[in-house]
């Protein structure tokens, strides 16, 4: 019996204990697999079953550790506080690739990278900092890891979770990164941490890595469509679908993008006609043009259909508005569909101020205001928050400072930015 019956054995065996209620009936399992190997074979194997029969009876005894050893402690243990979701799930398939690679830093604290997780997506890295002394929570400033480099690879931090511990002597936390090269065999992880003179120093440790052991690529192939908005056009270039994620590709050309915050939010990944959950986004310039990218969780294992709706993006709409400011009230003023509160005005040592609030994706165009005959442009824009209204509506508050000291008579706007519906769709090949 070779290495791969014996892990199919071991799989089988696996898949029998959810239906066993005794120790007992598992031992008399395993004696019967174990009188049904070859005979001719049966020395050289029996001490490797009596190994797997132990460890299936621990298995029973300890619980949770149940799946380290069904999958050759490939689940990452520890970390069920810290991922969840499809991260979990796959934790719990055992899909990582154990490390276990420990260093000090300056102030004794022990920092583990446990394993790791890789696909064509992303790799996410899991760690442990430790410390009996207790962990301060200026932790970010001891250890700040940064980006990963290898063979063909080098890429910056992307995102992070970690949780403390009740006692403050342990932190739990996963760190991801953009994908690594096929033909990487070691990665070397560079992190920043201070030292006693406050000043920051940047270290490194270096980590085996195992690209055979990389989760399969779901779908990867180009798209290649080109949307037409207000200011400009959005391409998507391509979509690759990895069991951790699915990453959506393109450029922008689109003259008024940073007007509006979480531009590209309003972009919807369905499958089998269901959203699939949008879990970040991103955009860079560079002196060949913009590019974003667009995450979403992983695709259904069954997939019959897959579509792009560009149900929202920035837009841009003249309105040439003249406000009164002769008496302010609560009634909103209407802006072609959205709409707009004059809270206060008032001349102060510094200019005129005007607060206002709008919706949350206006960014208004061309403001100034009139006295007399003599119009004043916006100088600058002062104390933006996110404030409640009386009907539990959030909108945008912000104090606007004009050049002037004349008490105003009225507010101009030439035109917004805001999110517009667009409701355009592309289709994906699933075939």
């Amino acid at each position: 019996m070779n290495n791969d019956n014996v892990e199919k054995r071991l799989y089988e065996e696996k898949m029998c204990m959810e239906s066993i209620t005794a120790p007992e009936e598992l031992e008399m399992r395993l004696r019967n697999a174990l009188h049904s190997a070859a005979p001719k074979r049966a020395k050289r194997i029996a001490p490797m079953w009596k190994v797997a029969a132990v460890a299936l009876l621990f298995m029973v005894v300890v619980g949770n550790n149940y799946y380290a050893f069904a999958y050759y402690s490939k689940k990452i243990l520890g970390f069920d506080e810290v991922i969840q979701g499809t991260l979990q799930q796959l934790n719990d398939k055992g899909m990582g690739q154990i490390v276990d690679k420990r260093t000090t830093l300056v102030d004794g604290t022990e920092l583990i990278i446990e394993g790791m997780m890789s696909d064509a997506n992303q790799l996410i890295m899991y760690y442990t900092l430790t410390n009996p002394n207790g962990l301060e929570e200026r932790n970010g400033d001891l250890f700040r890891p940064s980006r990963i480099s290898g063979f063909l690879t080098n890429t910056n931090v992307k995102s992070g979770t970690t949780i403390i511990d009740e006692d403050h002597t342990e932190i739990k936390g996963t760190i991801s990164f953009g994908p690594v090269s096929p033909f990487a065999k070691k990665i070397t992880l560079f992190y920043w941490q201070q030292l006693e003179n406050k000043q920051m120093s940047e270290e490194s440790i270096s980590l085996p890595y195992h690209p055979d052991e990389v989760m399969q690529t779901q779908i990867k192939q180009s798209i290649n469509k080109k949307v037409k908005v207000d200011k400009g056009t959005i391409t998507f270039k391509s979509i690759t679908a990895t069991p951790t994620m699915t990453m959506i590709k393109g450029s922008l050309n689109v003259e008024n993008f940073d007007r509006v915050p979480s531009a590209l939010q309003g972009i919807e990944l369905i499958a089998n006609g269901t959203p699939i959950e949008i879990i970040g986004s991103g955009s860079q310039s560079s002196s060949s043009g913009r590019t974003f990218d667009i995450r979403y969780d992983s695709l259904p294992e069954q997939l019959d259909s897959l579509e792009l709706v560009i149900k929202e993006l920035v837009g841009y709409q003249k309105l040439d508005e003249k406000i009164s400011l002769a008496s302010i009230g609560d009634e909103p003023f209407a802006l072609e569909g959205k709409e707009l509160w004059v809270k206060n005005v008032s001349t102060t040592s510094e200019g005129v101020e005007i607060t206002i609030a709008t919706d949350d994706d206006v960014m208004l165009d061309g403001v100034s205001i009139e006295a007399g005959h003599e119009i004043t442009p916006l100088n600058t824009t002062v104390k933006q928050n996110n404030v409640k209204q009386a009907d539990g509506r959030l909108v945008k508050e912000r104090t606007m400072l004009f050049d002037s000291t004349v008490e105003p008579e009225y507010l101009i706007i030439e035109g917004m930015h805001y999110m517009k519906a667009y409701n355009e769709r592309i289709e994906i090949a699933v075939d």
